[in-house]
């Protein structure tokens, strides 16, 4: 799935997205939705209630140790190439630096990312509001 000719953001995602990026965006993605459900499943059957709690809690320990292990790679990359002090105090970037700053800004970007905030974002207005309407209303 590498291509190495990637020669801007959009191509760089093209050609280094990889089915591990997406296996652990779907582990995060069931794991919004699992524990989200909690509320709800409790009260059609209390088991149905703590399987979703442990897929949803489980879930997000395997998602966010990968996250984890995303983020200190990139941390150690950044110390390495010494990139903090280089850009605070203005030192001229060489052409591996600037590989490594586009590799990094254009992760920033990442569209899985994103639909994940919205869905543990949306998942968790409708979870607040059923909650609220199973305690409340009904």
């Amino acid at each position: 799935m590498k291509n190495t000719k990637c020669i801007n953001c959009l191509e760089h995602k093209r050609c280094e997205d990889n089915y591990t990026s997406w296996i652990f965006f779907i582990i995060g993605l069931i794991a919004t939705i699992a524990i989200r459900a909690v509320t709800v499943l409790t009260r059609f059957n209390p088991i149905y209630g703590k399987i979703a709690w442990y897929v949803g809690v489980g879930g997000f320990f395997i998602f966010f140790i990968y996250k984890f292990r995303i983020l200190k790679s990139r941390a150690k990359l950044i110390s390495q190439a010494n990139l903090v002090n280089k850009v605070q105090n203005k030192h001229q970037l060489s052409a591996a630096d600037f590989n490594l700053l586009d590799s990094i800004l254009c992760s920033l970007t990442s569209n899985k990312e994103r639909m994940n905030y919205f869905f543990i974002f949306a998942l968790s207005a409708i979870a607040l509001i059923l909650a609220l309407y199973f305690d409340f209303v009904r």
